[in-house]
Formats: structure tokens, C-alpha cells, sequence
């Protein structure tokens, strides 16, 4: 039997039968708080925590993770629940994932850094930003949703309760809010990135993967910052779509009016305007890398 040595990233070396030195790449998982997560760093340049939306992993966002990775190293993780971190029992609490990239930083040795958040991801975004201010140096909240009097995103777990198709056609006109059938029919590229988001939400997960999920909408469902905003002092750059049925502009709106110099920009999408907007995600990678 081969013998290892096992760390939580870098390199691992196995002996073979005869005594030889084998060397594998390592998976990169940590045992942090309560779970085994997995995280990448990619890239080189300011330090950025990158913070998935609700059910995205690391595999799922391998693009926009190494478009951000081409100005940033990217620090990144599946998050408790999903792709190949740990499923521990539930119930998860907003202030959970904020504990679990906390523990990261310090795992990697990161003082300070950048921190940029997706849908979900900005949720956690705002939560480490008002628990642990000092360490945020720029905040990047694309698509979200303080909760309470700021409002807050659509409880996508309640989709959970219709038959499929209904739960597809919802899911839809939430993406943007002006996808309907003659929309779509019209414009090809929208219709595309429709089926591909369908896609990735009907593809065959084990039961326990859908129980993490599941996990993650309801500790979403209980998210607020809105009263705590005021604690976040790091430059703030604000992005949401018009047509956005998830996390309505005007909950972005909320977010900016209540963070000191917090900069608002609205751009021509859904909640998916980072691929439909070309202005957005220069304008989100120009303030990461500033």
C-alpha cells in the first residue's frame, strides 16, 4: 500500500510499493469551523475573495473565475453545502458562510483584501463586510440584496414547492424580467444564456447535493445587513441589472444609499447582466484590480 502525506493544498507525494516518490497534485481542501472546503487561488495581482451566487461552485463558474484571475489573484471556494466542500447538518446561517470565508482568509494568511460577491455572494460579501470591516480593503456587490427595509431577493426557495414546469417558467421571467416567449425569439443570445441557466438547474444532483442547496436558499431567506451597512468604510462598487426579477434595482439602490460613497451602477440586463451588458464586467474587473 502507498503511503501519503496529505495537506490542505500543493503538492502530494505518494511511495509506491518499491520506495519510489510519486508526486500528485493535492486537492485543496481545508478543514475550517465545521467543514472540509475546497478553494483555488488563481491569478496574480490584488488579493480578491470571490464569493459564488446560490448553488454556483468553483467547476460551474470556472470562466468568470479566471476572467477576474487575469487581473487578480482570486481566491475562491465552494461554499458549505455545494461542489466539493463538506454538507454538514443544517440549519446554515447567513452569518455561517461570513464565518467560513473569515476562516479562509486566515487560513491562506490574508490580512486584508479585496472582496467581490454575486447574488448569494454579495449577501456574504455584506455580512463579512459589516462583521469584520478592517479587513475589507474594496467591496465589488453585483446583483443582491441588503434584506430588510432595503428589500429583500425573490425566495427562490419557495420555487421548490411548484412542478417543474412552472418552476421553469418562472425561473425565467425572474432571470429578466423581459423574457417572455416573443422576447426570446427575437433575441438569440438571450435565449441562449435562458437555456443554459435552465440547464444548470436541472442537471442531476444526488440527494444530499440537493439538500446543501436547499440548505443555502434558506439561510438566504434570513438574510439582513440593511441596519448594518454603515459599518462598511471600504470603497464600494455597487452593479445591478434593470430587468433583474431576483435582486430589483431598487434593493441595489438601498445598498448604495447606505454605505458612505458607495458608487451605483445600473447596466442594460437581468440578474445574469454581467454576460448580457459588455460595459459590466469591465467596469467590475476596472474596480477589483484598481
Amino acid at each position: 500500500m502507498p503511503h501519503a502525506s496529505l495537506p490542505s493544498s500543493g503538492a502530494l507525494t505518494l511511495t509506491n510499493i518499491f520506495g519510489a516518490a510519486v508526486e500528485f497534485e493535492a486537492v485543496p481542501t481545508v478543514r475550517l469551523r465545521d467543514l472540509d472546503v475546497y478553494f483555488e487561488q488563481r491569478g496574480r495581482g490584488p488579493r480578491l475573495l470571490f464569493c459564488n451566487g446560490s448553488g454556483a461552485t468553483i467547476e460551474s463558474s470556472g470562466l468568470l473565475i479566471d476572467a477576474l484571475a487575469a487581473q487578480c489573484e482570486v481566491l475562491v471556494h465552494d461554499q458549505r453545502g455545494l461542489g466539493r466542500t463538506s454538507i454538514p447538518p443544517g440549519p446554515y446561517s447567513m452569518a455561517d458562510y461570513a464565518a467560513d470565508a473569515a476562516a479562509l482568509l486566515d487560513h491562506v494568511g490574508w490580512a486584508r483584501c479585496r472582496v467581490a460577491g454575486i447574488s448569494f455572494g454579495g449577501m456574504v460579501a455584506q455580512e463579512l463586510a459589516v462583521t469584520v470591516p478592517e479587513r475589507i480593503e474594496r467591496l465589488a456587490l453585483v446583483c443582491t440584496s441588503p434584506g430588510g427595509e432595503g428589500g429583500a431577493s425573490y425566495p427562490l426557495h419557495e420555487l421548490a414547492q411548484l412542478d417543474e414546469a412552472e418552476r421553469a417558467a418562472i425561473g425565467i421571467r425572474l432571470l429578466d424580467t423581459r423574457f417572455d416567449a416573443e422576447w426570446l425569439a427575437t433575441h438569440p443570445a438571450d435565449r441562449a444564456l435562458a437555456q443554459q441557466m435552465a440547464g444548470r438547474a436541472g442537471a442531476d444532483k444526488s440527494a444530499e447535493q440537493r439538500r446543501g442547496e436547499r440548505e443555502q436558499l434558506l439561510a438566504r431567506s434570513g438574510h439582513d445587513v440593511c441596519a448594518r451597512l454603515g459599518r462598511v468604510h471600504s470603497p464600494t462598487f455597487v452593479a445591478c441589472g434593470r430587468f433583474d426579477g431576483i435582486a430589483p434595482p431598487a434593493n441595489s439602490e438601498a445598498i448604495a444609499s447606505r454605505i458612505p460613497g458607495a458608487v451605483l451602477r445600473m447596466y442594460d440586463g437581468g440578474h445574469a447582466f454581467l454576460a448580457q451588458d459588455r460595459a459590466a464586467f469591465p467596469d467590475l474587473v476596472g474596480f477589483c484590480a484598481s
